[in-house]
């Protein structure tokens, strides 16, 4: 059998083969993966595993050891953990091992922290704010006050909020149509303002922006084609810095402040998971201590006997 250092590119161009038209991955998750897989080769070639066939547990450890050492962090240890995982089960199914010895190798425990997020009436600062300047008729500021009431109003990733196009949504049932990780969609309900300030920017702030080649975007960025995450990260910053004592949150904190005040107000978990499109509802979970923690604080400031 050939070295893995001399078979790596062949190696390579069939498992990112697998991972584009078996497991329909997003393309930066097929990057990261292929990378993962290429350093551990390397790695077991130098440990003299000429040989795919020779790749066992310890050489695994070994390679998750040697990141751990170089200072990758416990959420990039449990990543790559899972890519190792998925090629050697992709190895064995394809015959180019004679067994997973993957299956056994387990994940670093990552730290599970989440971002601060805006207390109920920070969120509301921040749309009522901003709806004074959108009253101005300017497009941008129409278009920025959709986009987050929108963000605060579904929980939708921002690379998810970028891809929709109007006939997503169902502007009289007011729900989105969101396609998500694995190209999993969902459907996520919106109110009555975030219903109108996108009505406001549909009627008067996109016909304003739209150039050739926007299709059927529902947001545009400045020069009129649809807008891109970072246009909607940096508007994000720079509206929330105007809201007094908020903290520095972008998009996802949004995300994250939706689904605190979303439990804070008496919603299950299972609605939460399925709003935001978790595949476990053990990650919708974290938000609970989230919301604990917040109650535990107001308890200890205004309880007499705290």
């Amino acid at each position: 059998m050939a070295s893995p250092t001399r078979d790596l590119p062949a190696v390579l161009v069939d498992y990112e083969r697998h991972l584009v038209s078996e497991r329909d991955l997003a393309p930066h998750t097929v990057r990261a993966y292929l990378s993962d897989v290429a350093g551990l080769l390397e790695h077991a070639d130098r440990l003299g595993k000429s040989d795919l066939a020779e790749l066992d547990l310890r050489t695994l450890r070994s390679w998750l050891a040697h990141q751990q050492v170089t200072g990758r962090s416990r959420t990039t240890l449990a990543r790559r953990a899972t890519a190792v995982r998925v090629f050697t089960a992709w190895l064995a199914r394809t015959g180019r091992i004679p067994t997973d010895v993957g299956a056994s190798l387990r994940s670093p425990k990552a730290h599970q922290t989440l971002p601060p997020v805006l207390r109920q009436d920070e969120a509301r600062e921040l749309v009522t704010g901003l709806a004074h300047l959108a009253d101005e008729e300017s497009p941008l500021g129409l278009r920025d006050l959709a986009i987050l009431e929108l963000l605060y109003a579904t929980g939708v990733r921002v690379g998810e909020l970028v891809a929709l196009d109007l006939d997503d949504l169902d502007r009289s049932r007011h729900v989105a149509r969101v396609l998500g990780k694995g190209r999993k969609e969902r459907t996520v309900p919106y109110g009555q303002p975030a219903a109108r300030a996108v009505d406001a920017w549909l009627s008067r702030g996109r016909p304003q922006l739209v150039a050739p080649g926007a299709g059927a975007a529902l947001f545009l960025g400045a020069r009129g084609g649809r807008i891109d995450q970072r246009a909607v990260r940096t508007l994000v910053h720079r509206r929330i810095a105007d809201v007094p004592g908020a903290p520095d949150i972008g998009p996802h904190g949004l995300r994250h402040t939706a689904a605190t005040h979303l439990l804070e107000g008496g919603a299950d978990l299972r609605s939460v998971q399925e709003l935001l499109g978790h595949a476990s509802l053990a990650t919708t979970q974290l938000y609970t201590h989230v919301s604990t923690d917040r109650l535990r604080q107001a308890y200890r400031q205004a309880h007499p006997r705290a």
